[in-house]
């Protein structure tokens, strides 16, 4: 037997072969729904035909044992609250069994002694962010949980996200809506407006409450706004976190949940302090801590910086209730 039958094709081959990038390979091989459905079939007939076999530890030459990736929250965020740590189990589950470290960062980089061998920026203020700039300098590879051209990045479909939360409210009757998390963050935005666009299209009203996406945040904004005079049938809260101090704050105004005014989270958490399950925007996190891991491959390999949205589903709960002729937003009903 030759020594050329001995050579296993690697993935250069696999890109040579079909007429394509290696980017385009690495891309079918974990599986992106952003290659054409054509392309994926040619890369994968010529995989089986030159019997290629994914390497394991060639798919993971960047993170070796002994190596760190790091998690930078913004300031606002907490470290412990539910979704970061369920993001941070799902970064473990691929990074712990490589022998990488996952470690914890604040948005102040400059006072790092040193800097992971990777980072994931979370809440990222545009391409200007200072944390950004900082890795760029350095040469540290990032990726975005968040979008941005430019840059490597990922993230939920937030604003797809918020208008199938809204569109919920209005198929069950409501006109005169809450969003409860209007500020400064990309994905605040992003999901006011998703909520805005379903709202417009239905000729519907909605009320823009400022708040963050904890627990207390929602519930003094929500009966700030309440006792302030603000009427409405429904709230889209930006987070689930915020609903859950939403329902509170209704309840102690003497509201019934989903009786008087209905209520939509956003993020799929799995365990919540209330009494029913909450209607909400599930995100697809082990899917996306997937999708990083990947880029950060990518991006550590030097290929040319590419973005990817993972779709969010709404999941029912028992949180709306249809709007009935005995119920007003102009009082208490």
């Amino acid at each position: 037997m030759s020594l050329g039958h001995l050579v296993r094709p690697t993935i250069n081959d696999i890109a040579r072969a079909c007429g394509v990038s290696k980017g385009t390979v690495s891309r079918v091989l974990n599986g992106h729904a952003t290659v054409a459905a054509p392309t994926r079939e040619r890369v994968q007939e010529t995989m089986r035909r030159m019997g290629y076999a994914p390497d394991p530890v060639a798919r993971h030459l960047s993170w070796r044992t002994g190596q760190t990736l790091g998690l930078s929250l913004a300031a606002q965020d907490l470290t412990f609250s539910p979704y970061h740590v369920l993001l941070r189990r799902a970064l473990e589950g691929h990074t712990a069994p490589l022998g990488v470290q996952l470690v914890d960062l604040r948005d102040d980089l400059g006072g790092v002694a040193r800097l992971p061998s990777a980072v994931l920026v979370l809440h990222a203020q545009g391409d200007d962010d200072p944390r950004l700039r900082l890795l760029r300098g350095r040469g540290v590879p990032a990726v975005l949980v968040g979008h941005q051209p430019g840059s490597f990045w990922v993230a939920p479909d937030d604003e797809g996200g918020g208008y199938l939360a809204t569109t919920q409210l209005l198929r069950a009757g409501h006109r005169r809506l809450a969003y409860l998390g209007r500020g400064p963050s990309q994905v605040a935005q992003d999901r006011e407006r998703g909520c805005l666009r379903a709202a417009r299209e239905a000729g519907a009203e909605v009320i823009p409450i400022e708040a963050d996406f904890t627990v207390l945040s929602g519930y003094r904004a929500l009966r700030r706004a309440w006792e302030g005079g603000a009427r409405f049938t429904a709230c889209f809260a930006q987070s689930d976190e915020s609903a859950v101090g939403a329902v509170a704050a209704l309840e102690d105004l003497g509201l019934r949940v989903p009786g008087d005014v209905s209520v939509v989270g956003f993020d799929g958490l799995p365990e919540l302090p209330l009494p029913v399950p909450l209607t909400t925007v599930a995100q697809d996190i082990p899917r996306l801590a997937r999708t990083a891991l990947s880029l950060m491959q990518e991006a550590t390999s030097g290929q040319p910086p590419r973005g990817e949205f993972i779709p969010v589903q709404l999941i029912p709960g028992a949180t709306v209730s249809h709007v009935t002729a005995a119920r007003s937003p102009g009082g208490n009903p």
